[in-house]
Formats: C-alpha cells, sequence, structure tokens
C-alpha cells in the first residue's frame, strides 16, 4: 500500500511496540528491565526488540562481554518517534487519564518548565490542528490510487 501511515504500521502497529518505545525514552536499556518493568512474556519482548533493531529504531550495543550481555538504545530513527510517543500521551491524559492527572509530564530542559509540546507549522511557527491543514498528494502519490474525499492532487 502506498501509505506512510500503513508503512509505519508496520513497524510500529502492535501495543507492546510503544511501551517498550515508553520505556527505552524513559531510559530503560536492558533486557531485563524491560522484562521486569511491562511484565511481558520474554518471547513477546525479544520479537518486540528484534524487530525494533531490524528497523533501525534500536540498535544493540554490547556492555558486557562474559557473558555477552546487550542493551538497546534509541537510534536518530527512534528518536524522531518522541512526537508522536508525546501526542500519545497526551491524548491518554485528556481523553483516558486519571482524575488525579497525569502519571507523566515533560519537562523542558532549557527553560526547566514542564510543557505540553504541540504540533506547529514548521513555515510560520503557528500551533495547528487538524481543521487548519489540508492534505494534498506528495511526489510519492501514484495516479492510478483513488484520493480520498478531502485529498487534493497537488
Amino acid at each position: 500500500m502506498n501509505c506512510s501511515v500503513a508503512g509505519a504500521l508496520e513497524v510500529l502497529g502492535e501495543w507492546w511496540t510503544f511501551m517498550v518505545l515508553r520505556d527505552a525514552f524513559l531510559g530503560v536499556r536492558r533486557f531485563e528491565d524491560f522484562h521486569r518493568r511491562l511484565g511481558i512474556a520474554r518471547n513477546v519482548l525479544t520479537v518486540r526488540l528484534t524487530t525494533l533493531v531490524e528497523h533501525g529504531v534500536l540498535e544493540r550495543q554490547r556492555y558486557q562481554e562474559r557473558p555477552a550481555r546487550y542493551e538497546y538504545r534509541l537510534t536518530q530513527k527512534g528518536l524522531d518517534l518522541y512526537p508522536v510517543l508525546v501526542s500519545l500521551m497526551q491524548w491518554g491524559d485528556r481523553w483516558t487519564g486519571k482524575e488525579a492527572g497525569p502519571p507523566v509530564e515533560v519537562l523542558h530542559k532549557h527553560c526547566g518548565e514542564v510543557s505540553a509540546p504541540h504540533l506547529v507549522c514548521d513555515r510560520c511557527g503557528e500551533a495547528v490542528d487538524a481543521r487548519q491543514m489540508q492534505p494534498v498528494t506528495g511526489p510519492g502519490w501514484d495516479d492510478a490510487e483513488e484520493p480520498a474525499p478531502h485529498l487534493i492532487h497537488h
């Protein structure tokens, strides 16, 4: 399918994947730590980590020689998922959150304040939402595809 969302979901579309990524962003690096924190079956965790390594989202780095032990670190490709994870967290805080408030907030190290990052236009810097954006075909568009109702042929 010629769709960037479908391509992303091929790598990321399993529930445990985002839980592994969440913990990776929280600084978890080692298999045993992921296993203990998530309560995930070892075989499922192995598959999730292997998939993320194969797709270049995480990389394995040896931290011990005998026996050989590895840790998993986010690559630039993995770090680029940060806005996705924060958006999921914010959506969960708003729509499935606890009355006491969000269990985790993000602190902007530069200013030292708790922040609620948001999507902005990379041209003008204005905050955007779905109603302020118009999907248009891009250079990878296949003219044989049926466009969605609001997609403009560009």
